[in-house]
Parts: C-alpha cells; sequence; structure tokens
C-alpha cells in the first residue's frame, strides 16, 4: 500500500526547515502532529512533601527544557528567590540556550554536556562538592541516577513534572498509513486511548531500542526503525521507506 498520511505523535516543529517539511514536499504525503504524551506540573506542595527545601541546594541539574520550566516555576511558587551563585548543569547546548529564558546568562555558572547525560558526568564529577537537585519527571532514565551514584556526589531527585497520556480520542475514526514514536509512553497512549487499537494495514515507525521494545510487547509490527548507521533520524527512515513501497506501487 501506497504512504499518503503520516502521524507523528509529538508537537508540530517550531521551526521552518524541520525535515519533516521537507519530506512532506518530497515524498507527496501528508503529516499531521499530534502530541500523544504531554507534561503536568506538580504542585509546590506535593514538591514539599517530597522533602525538598530549594535554599539546601548550591547546584541544580537540568536534562530538559520541561525541567528548566518547572525548576523556575517552582521556586516562584515557594516564593524562593533562585540566587546568583547556584550553578547550572546543563544536559545539552539547547537546555543551556532555553534557560536565558529565566537568567542573565554571563552572570551565571553555567556547564554544558554535548547531549548525553554520560557526556556531562565528568563535570559534575569536577565539581562534587557541591549539593545537586535534580528536578525531573515521574519518568526518569534510569541511567541518570545510576550515574550521579557512581560519580559519589551528593544528591537528590525531586518530581516536578509529570508524563500524561493525552486525551485523543478525536482520533477514534481516522487512519494513517504510518504512526510514528518516540518513547514507550507514546505507545502505551494509543493502547490506553484506543484498547482495542488493530495495526491492519498502519505501519509503525518508532525511535530508538525501549520504543521499538514497548510496541513489541504490545503486539504491533514494527516496519520502520531509526536510528540506524544508514537512516540515523526518524525522517530519513521514513522517507527511505516510502521511497521502496511507493516505487513498488506506481
Amino acid at each position: 500500500m501506497k504512504v499518503k498520511t503520516i502521524l507523528v505523535s509529538q508537537p508540530e516543529p517550531k521551526v521552518e526547515n524541520s525535515p519533516y517539511f521537507e519530506l512532506e514536499e518530497k515524498q507527496k504525503v501528508k503529516i499531521d502532529f499530534i502530541p500523544f504524551i504531554h507534561v503536568e506540573g506538580v504542585p509546590a506542595k506535593e514538591v514539599r512533601q517530597q522533602k525538598v527545601d530549594l535554599s539546601n541546594f548550591t547546584a541544580i541539574i537540568l536534562t530538559s527544557r520541561n525541567a528548566v520550566d518547572h525548576f523556575f516555576r517552582i521556586a516562584e511558587e515557594m516564593r524562593f528567590k533562585v540566587p546568583d551563585s547556584l550553578k547550572y548543569f546543563c544536559q545539552s547546548e539547547a537546555v543551556a540556550y532555553y534557560l536565558q529564558k529565566y537568567v542573565v546568562y554571563r552572570k551565571r555558572k553555567i556547564y554544558v554536556g554535548k547531549r548525553t547525560f554520560a557526556e556531562l558526568a565528568p563535570m559534575i564529577k569536577k565539581y562534587k562538592n557541591e549539593k545537586f537537585l535534580l528536578p525531573s519527571s515521574d519518568m526518569l532514565k534510569p541511567d541518570v541516577p545510576r550515574t550521579l551514584n557512581k560519580l559519589g556526589v551528593e544528591w537528590k531527585k525531586a518530581v516536578f513534572y509529570r508524563t500524561v497520556v493525552s486525551d485523543l480520542s478525536h482520533l477514534k475514526d481516522v487512519t494513517y498509513d504510518i504512526l510514528v514514536f518516540f518513547s514507550p509512553s507514546g505507545i502505551k497512549s494509543l493502547f490506553e486511548n484506543f484498547p482495542d487499537f488493530k495495526q491492519n494495514e498502519t505501519r509503525i515507525a518508532v525511535f530508538g531500542n525501549t520504543t521499538i521494545k514497548a510496541a513489541k510487547e504490545h503486539g504491533l509490527t514494527v516496519n520502520i526503525k531509526a536510528p540506524t548507521p544508514e537512516t540515523p533520524s526518524m525522517t530519513m527512515a521514513i522517507s527511505k521507506y516510502i521511497s521502496e513501497v511507493n516505487k513498488k506501487h506506481q
């Protein structure tokens, strides 16, 4: 079956030159973006119940833009003035850049990893006398606490926001040729919204091994996988698949 429609289970990209728009143009397909999951902030009262006193920490570890938003939201709700001396350890350039929304960059101590948490670890180790706070979601990747425990630093995890399944009832009677997933939570959302979901002719595209595993556990056949050496991005993997399939059905 030819591919004409694609549903990406994430918000629409905000950049004009997104590879998805290029994919749409090149392969003459229609792509919709609907987040299957969204993030909700945890109220300050619940953060206090986790025995978190923001004034006890000298450094903060930020693994995502959500972590940045919710740290400053909680600080505001707790009427805590974030001190200029606080050190920020950001997992990637993108997270560090996003921090400028809240702080004057040149006046702060900001340390930036390359991309993965493991790449940030040596910087955290250099400052092992700091007291680190890790504001996170309820679905923290296990390698983060594992790495911090190995470093032997004083740190505390606090849940500042949660990953919640979105209501997708408006998609009940809609079918797409390809569904695209980036996390096990997206797969979980599909089956929570549609317990009787049957794959039939729908192709499933997934990013990352944990998502592949979740798809297979739910009985889905994975047709498109990324990243691979040949197709490091999801758009490349989809484009390659469409070229092969649509050629057959010309």
